[in-house]
């Protein structure tokens, strides 16, 4: 088991008072951390090695498009890609997202259908939104039974009509995780695509793309203790190769005549302009420093947490969680309500004691309006997070709920 007393050494920002109180940073789903040595990467690359890659022959650029490129491959890895031509630097999950649905343009006719879950964030929503008002597809939603997602509603929704299913590995507000590797045999037994969105369980458990035997996988950086402004997206190789580029511009390009222009190959043909560099130097620190760690140990270490919380937040009166009963089936993000009380006064309440959580509709409308509430308070657990972080949130909540009742 790691030690995240130990671990948190490693963040400076968390050796702060917020409130006169220790920070206890709970808001992990939407950002991470980032440890000393990711932000060290980035300081030394643009104290030393600062400059434009795939462009120079001086040593400054053969530097800087060594790292650039190692880094793909230590990503590829990572994630156990086959080729680091299958993966691709993108602005982020965001990003990646939407250049899958963009591919769906090419694929997709009247009459088809899109599959996702009632679950998803607005990013894995609304593209397939615009995809389908565009090509007259219909967009078919599966939804939950006691907390997760309903299998029995999605097998029976993913039929010859289905030719993309797009869904979250794991739930940013109900934090379910769901069976990829399941989904993708039913999704190519019917001969459609399974793009996942990883955003929320790429820094929490290991990864193998081949395993799942998904098409598209995507992620963010800042999301596992990388810097901000840069996504992945992971595709087969086979249908990158079918994918026209998005953007358009420098560096993507083989050859460009007056009226026409040739691509580069994979993955270069994505990338068009001046790449985020250092970001991707960044994310290659983050990736060793969970390689170092063991994402097996952090796995386990976040399912103690959940596994320590779950009853003690059920024990509190008056407090509604949602998600998956059974610590088991969730990883670290873990949704609440209590009784008389707006969740962003709550999540202010805690603020006061030091304890960042998020609250509002974290993105997900189509999911509150399914759960019949219009936000939530949402507590995220990471690395460095302990059971002492733990006991303060229920401590805080339980003071919250004492003061607010008494002033009601």
């Amino acid at each position: 088991m790691l030690d995240a007393n130990h671990i948190k050494q490693d963040f400076n920002i968390l050796d702060q008072l917020v409130n006169d109180e220790p920070l206890v940073y709970l808001d992990n789903a939407a950002t991470t951390q980032k440890p000393t040595v990711v932000l060290e990467a980035l300081r030394s690359y643009y104290e030393t090695d600062n400059a434009n890659v795939h462009r120079g022959v001086h040593t400054l650029a053969e530097r800087a498009t060594s790292q650039y490129e190692a880094s793909r491959q230590l990503v590829a890895d990572f994630i156990k890609a086959k080729s680091s031509k299958e993966v691709i630097f993108t602005r982020g999950t965001t990003t990646s997202l939407n250049w899958v649905a963009r591919f769906a343009e090419q694929v997709l006719t009247a009459g088809d259908e899109v599959l996702v879950s009632v679950m998803e964030h607005h990013a894995n929503i609304i593209p397939w939104q615009q995809v389908c008002q565009k090509t007259g597809a219909k967009l078919v939603y599966a939804y939950l039974k006691h907390g997760q997602l309903d299998m029995t509603d999605l097998t029976q929704k993913l039929t010859s009509k289905t030719k993309f299913v797009s869904l979250a590995h794991v739930s940013n507000v109900l934090g379910c995780v769901n069976p990829i590797k399941e989904i993708a045999e039913l999704a190519h037994a019917n001969g459609a695509y399974l793009v996942v969105d990883g955003a929320q369980s790429i820094p929490h458990m290991s990864i193998d793309v081949g395993e799942l035997d998904c098409d598209f996988f995507a992620f963010s950086a800042h999301k596992m203790y990388g810097p901000t402004g840069l996504g992945i997206l992971y595709g087969k190789e086979e249908l990158l190769h079918q994918m026209e580029p998005i953007e358009f511009g420098g560096e993507m390009i083989d050859f460009v005549y007056e009226q026409s222009a040739t691509w580069k190959g994979l993955p270069w043909k994505f990338e068009a302009g001046t790449p985020h560099i250092a970001g991707v130097i960044g994310l290659a620190a983050a990736v060793s420093y969970l390689q170092d760690i063991g994402m097996i140990e952090v796995q386990a270490h976040e399912a103690d947490l959940v596994s320590y919380i779950l009853p003690k937040l059920r024990a509190i009166e008056g407090l509604t969680l949602y998600g998956p009963e059974q610590p088991e089936n969730r990883a670290g993000v873990i949704a609440f309500n209590l009784d008389g009380l707006h969740p962003h006064d709550l999540a202010t309440a805690l603020d006061y004691e030091g304890i960042a959580v998020r609250a509002g509709h974290h993105c997900a409308q189509p999911l509150l309006s399914y759960l019949n509430v219009s936000a939530t308070v949402r507590a995220s657990f990471s690395l460095y997070n302990t059971r002492e972080d733990c006991d303060r949130l229920v401590d805080a909540i339980l003071k919250a709920k004492e003061f607010f009742n008494g002033t009601l």
